[in-house]
């Protein structure tokens, strides 16, 4: 049976990561042979103290936070699946959606969830699809032509692809989906963009308009990088 790794980025996840890994750990014995990398990205509160707990979980921790392409880059690169799926603390995707992209992992290189597409599902608010339409148009124009919304923390590679990109990977902010799946494109790999359920849970302390303009000046960087030659 084909191994699975679930890569979970946590900084300050204290509150709600023991409830994500609960239901992961359930869900996931059920279904595949797996393993559980959490990636605690400088945490100051009890994140790595409540991951210890699990044993059947691997903690990777590092003392400053580096930002969640960082941590996810650190994840992959420590995997030891025959498939890799990212996926956010929070679960605002839910971890029972991984059966969806599953389908198509045999098919393509990368598989990616969607909020953007007809059958997708999405709990949140108006001026946050606003932001996401407009950031979107900006992805497309600048990188990532055709998918609708690379944004969605849930995306599944197979191994090699994974390796392939994480490995060149540069950007460390929240930017780093767009990076990902521009150097998929670059390298040829086949990418399928599918529905799936999504829910908005508020993360206190991230202002959306801020993030966005950061998440920008990160796409500008992915294409000077690309046109100097980094990423070869």
């Amino acid at each position: 049976m084909a191994k699975l790794s679930v890569i979970i980025p946590a900084y300050n996840e204290g509150k709600r990561i023991g409830k994500t890994l609960d239901r992961c750990i359930s869900y996931l014995k059920k279904k595949y042979d797996s393993e559980i990398i959490v990636v605690d990205d400088g945490s100051t509160d009890d994140t790595k103290k409540i991951v210890k707990k699990f044993k059947n979980v691997k903690l990777i921790t590092y003392g400053t936070n580096q930002g969640k392409g960082h941590a996810v880059k650190v994840g992959v690169l420590n995997s030891s699946g025959d498939y890799i799926l990212f996926c956010d603390a929070d679960l605002s995707t839910p971890i029972e959606e991984a059966e969806k992209l599953m389908e198509y992992i045999k098919k393509y290189d990368v598989v990616v969830a969607s909020r953007a597409l007809k059958n997708s599902e999405v709990e949140t608010k108006i001026y946050r699809k606003l932001l996401g339409r407009v950031f979107a148009f900006f992805v497309n124009l600048f990188a990532v032509p055709e998918i609708k919304d690379t944004q969605c923390g849930f995306k599944l590679f197979r191994r090699k692809c994974a390796f392939d990109i994480f490995n060149k990977q540069k950007i460390k902010g929240w930017a780093f989906d767009v990076e990902v799946l521009f150097l998929g494109r670059k390298l040829g790999y086949k990418i399928k963009e599918i529905p799936v359920r999504w829910k908005h849970f508020d993360h206190s302390g991230v202002s959306p308009t801020g993030q966005s303009f950061r998440m920008l000046c990160e796409i500008i960087k992915i294409r000077i990088n690309y046109l100097f030659g980094l990423y070869k």
